[in-house]
């Protein structure tokens, strides 16, 4: 095996081949709802502080754990005059949940992910979905994992402002441009710019401390906007970034090719993404490859933080064994359920892992970053309470300590928190999808 990245911790168990232990696949249930009560909330939209409805649903868990807060959403009608509109034209949005007590001056900026869109017909399809139209947008989302309310599920940020940015361009907030043959609206970096200055209009722009934070494609977001991010704020706040998932590999596929290389050359060409890319990438490698996180992270000022399953189940099924590069199907049944997997399959899955340890290795050397690299098989894990936090049934952890509890320490400095896991299938405490 490789070497583990200078200066984490690492569980030191042995992976030996072939397989000895399979995991039993976690199951995340979800509790039925009882009833709805709606609460008033102090709320901030384009026109300033107003009072909105906030719907919060009881559950009849045994426990009578109270699900994720309901959090209505804003269409920033304003960002149209900046040409800063989702893929078919309308206008932006976003949902937030204010701050209170001792998190009032706080924020959480959370950039939503949901793939991305290469081609005519896949950006047509995306256009007329939510991922491309706040018309057709959820009127309320769930705030759960580092978005929740909950002081004993999220105890660092429960009581900040919070803050989802939706995702209605296709470019991980990156595209620039106008397909005017199709109707396609590429600007998801005037969304960005719109959205973050439209948050700083309404009180962030006075904030002690700020995170920005997102998931999969909304991961890769914080990655590539890291930066930007921090430009907005004096030197007295507090600016970190933490991205989930979105650590995607330039990876060789099993049939010797580079599926989401071709992938992502076709968003940035497209979409017109080359301008956005950090200036500090493209000044030494071409577009396509600055669309890598693995080529961003080293040269990334703000202190990031990042979280990622080694065994990430979205990489592993459209970019290490897409159908394109398995016309036979012989990786059909693996990628959907690891137990299927036969040696030769799980030793490719280790090598996977052990590119995504080599990826992190200089990064990890910076005394400002943070990094939890589970060997789960799992993607997106700091949204959902069961594997967010302990408090909502065993969050994963590396050496005793779960997710939500290395970020906080991260975030706040109480603790390092650099953390690598033993390879597949040491770690018991994983919530596998697959």
């Amino acid at each position: 095996m490789g070497e583990e990245a200078a200066g984490v911790v690492a569980n030191n168990k042995p992976f030996r081949r072939p397989l000895l232990l399979v995991l039993l696949l976690a199951v995340l249930v979800g509790s039925c709802c009882a009833a709805a009560q709606d609460e008033g909330i102090n709320s901030k939209g384009a026109g300033g502080r107003r009072r909105r409805r906030t719907s919060r649903r009881r559950t009849s868990a045994a426990a009578a754990a109270a699900a994720p807060l309901m959090v209505p959403i804003t269409i920033l009608k304003s960002a149209v005059d900046a040409g800063a509109v989702c893929m078919d034209g309308t206008p932006p949005a976003y949902h937030f949940d204010p701050g209170s007590g001792a998190g009032n001056n706080s924020w959480i900026v959370n950039l939503e992910g949901g793939g991305w869109c290469n081609n005519v017909r896949a950006c047509q399809f995306r256009k007329t979905s939510r991922r491309g139209s706040s018309d057709l947008m959820e009127k309320e989302l769930p705030f759960g994992g580092i978005m929740s309310s909950s002081p004993t599920d999220n105890p660092d940020f429960y009581n900040w402002n919070r803050v989802k940015i939706r995702y209605c361009d296709g470019a991980s907030f990156a595209g620039e441009g106008f397909d005017k043959e199709n109707g396609f609206y590429f600007r998801g970096q005037r969304i960005w710019d719109a959205t973050v200055r439209h948050l700083l209009s309404i009180g962030m722009s006075s904030a002690d401390k700020v995170l920005l934070t997102g998931c999969s494609a909304g991961g890769l977001a914080v990655i590539l906007h890291c930066d930007e991010f921090q430009a907005f704020f004096q030197p007295t706040t507090t600016v970190k970034c933490h991205a989930d998932a979105g650590l995607f590999l330039d990876a060789v596929d099993v049939s010797g090719g580079r599926s989401l290389r071709s992938y992502y050359s076709d968003i940035v060409a497209m979409q017109g993404v080359a301008p956005n890319l950090p200036p500090a990438c493209t000044a030494r490698l071409d577009t396509t490859s600055c669309f890598f996180p693995q080529n961003v992270i080293d040269g990334i000022k703000t202190p990031i933080f990042l979280l990622n399953a080694a065994y990430d189940v979205w990489q592993i099924q459209e970019s290490l064994a897409p159908n394109g590069a398995d016309p036979s199907g012989a990786w059909r049944a693996c990628k959907s359920n690891r137990s299927a997997c036969d040696t030769s399959q799980m030793m490719i899955l280790q090598d996977f892992r052990e590119q995504m340890v080599a990826t992190v290795r200089g990064f990890s050397g910076s005394r400002s970053n943070g990094l939890f690299i589970n060997s789960c098989f799992a993607h997106c894990q700091s949204e959902l309470p069961a594997t967010w936090s302990n408090a909502a049934g065993g969050s994963p952890a590396i050496q005793n300590k779960g997710i939500a509890k290395s970020v906080g320490d991260w975030y706040f400095g109480r603790a390092e928190a650099k953390a690598i896991d033993c390879p597949y299938a040491c770690d018991g405490t994983c919530r596998h999808i697959i």
